[in-house]
């Protein structure tokens, strides 16, 4: 019963995931489609679809003519296959998230058995997405493909380990780190792979070297922003009666560490928690935002966002090309 349920389950991710992509792309040309990038609640995946666009933006190239046979809607059908790998590969790592540390649990968070239970389905299923993306990305039958994506799956658990290595230290309550080392971290585990989707799309289509370089420039810097935008919205959104928690190695709390030092940042920290260790967001929210950090993570955010516009700039006007420039200007634009 419980093996039937289990193939049920893979076989249903699997499908959501191979949807139609001209329906896709279309969600970004409607007016809505900032909801559809971030509704401040939910990270919601865009992967797939900036692949799509850009190789949509890109269109055929005009070294190998002999497969333009093989485009539909002016996507070739290996970059729609990318685009499902891409896809599959994020939520693989998002399942794999989902584990939960048994040496942390607590009497009030539930039956150890359970735990126990929804690790394993969390490893299984994490390992189904991700052996899945690895045949379909043999089956592309492209070396530098295979290479790029690889490497992109190494930077997400290298992305995912260094975090997992902080919090898990005694009484680290904060990263001892720079916004330099910041963006290292994030980029291996949140760029990397749009960056290198975008670059291998373009290898697909067998562009040149420099619109390989300019999609992965895209994916990198526009998921950059998205990264940095996702981090402010604790501290941008309008006033509300509820207590927002964040991280404490988000961007404006790193960028407001290095401003104030480690020393006074920590006692900050140290002030804002009650009894029981009870993080005070409000208070240390208020503190965050009288410095500069958040004021320079909105800068960097657009700066950021900039870098990914004039990549866009080498690709010919489109449809496509405007979509993903305003998934840009949807991530850079704060109240």
């Amino acid at each position: 019963m419980m093996a039937d349920w289990g193939l049920r389950f893979f076989s249903t991710v699997v499908l959501l995931v191979k949807v139609d992509c001209e329906n896709m792309i279309f969600f970004f040309l409607c007016p809505f489609f900032r909801g559809f990038v971030s509704d401040s609640r939910n990270n919601l995946q865009m992967r797939g679809l900036v692949v799509l666009l850009i190789s949509k933006a890109a269109g055929p190239s005009t070294a190998d003519i002999s497969f333009q046979h093989s485009m539909v809607s002016g996507i070739y059908s290996s970059q729609r296959s990318l685009a499902e790998i891409t896809e599959l590969i994020h939520t693989a790592f998002l399942v794999h998230r989902g584990i939960v540390n048994i040496g942390e649990l607590k009497s009030c968070d539930g039956p150890l058995k359970d735990m126990q239970f929804g690790n394993k389905m969390a490893v299984l299923s994490g390992d189904f997405l991700l052996a899945n993306a690895c045949t379909s990305l043999a089956q592309l039958q492209n070396t530098k493909v295979v290479e790029l994506i690889s490497s992109a799956i190494g930077d997400l658990v290298q992305g995912i380990y260094y975090e997992n290595s902080q919090s898990s230290e005694e009484n680290c309550l904060t990263d001892d780190i720079c916004i330099s080392t910041w963006k290292d971290q994030v980029f291996l585990s949140h760029s990397a792979l749009l960056a290198k989707s975008c670059q291998a799309a373009m290898e697909l289509a067998k562009h040149s070297a420099e619109i390989q370089d300019m999609a992965f420039q895209y994916g990198k810097h526009m998921s950059m922003s998205h990264k940095l935008h996702s981090d402010l919205q604790p501290f941008v959104k309008e006033s509300s009666t509820d207590t927002v928690a964040f991280s404490l190695n988000s961007a404006p709390a790193v960028l407001h560490q290095e401003f104030l030092g480690r020393e006074a940042w920590i006692k900050q920290i140290r002030e804002a928690q009650g009894k029981g260790n009870i993080m005070d967001y409000k208070k240390l929210q208020g503190a965050i935002k009288a410095g500069k950090g958040v004021t320079s993570a909105i800068d960097l955010c657009r700066f950021h966002g900039n870098r990914a516009l004039a990549a866009l700039e080498r690709f010919p006007p489109s449809e496509a090309r405007a979509a993903l420039a305003n998934i840009v200007y949807a991530v850079t634009r704060f109240p």
